[in-house]
């Protein structure tokens, strides 16, 4: 599934959105992952697929597709 512009909101989980928000805040992953109380490991897998997800091949392009459309 690729993102459309028509469908944002369903494109991504909650869980998905609260990783992208934040990167958006210039966190890296491991500190994502304790804040998120998951592994490193398992927000890694996360953000590969939001970009599978998004069709984008770099996690920013990613948080700037969520700012674009207002999700973060």
């Amino acid at each position: 599934m690729t993102a459309t512009l028509d469908q944002p909101l369903r494109v991504l989980t909650g869980e998905e959105l609260a990783v992208l928000a934040l990167l958006a805040d210039g966190l890296p992953i491991d500190a994502v992952a304790r804040r998120l109380n998951l592994s490193k490991r398992t927000v890694q897998r996360r953000i590969r697929r939001i970009c599978d997800r998004l069709d984008v091949h770099a996690p920013i392009q990613a948080v700037v597709w969520a700012a674009r459309h207002k999700l973060i």
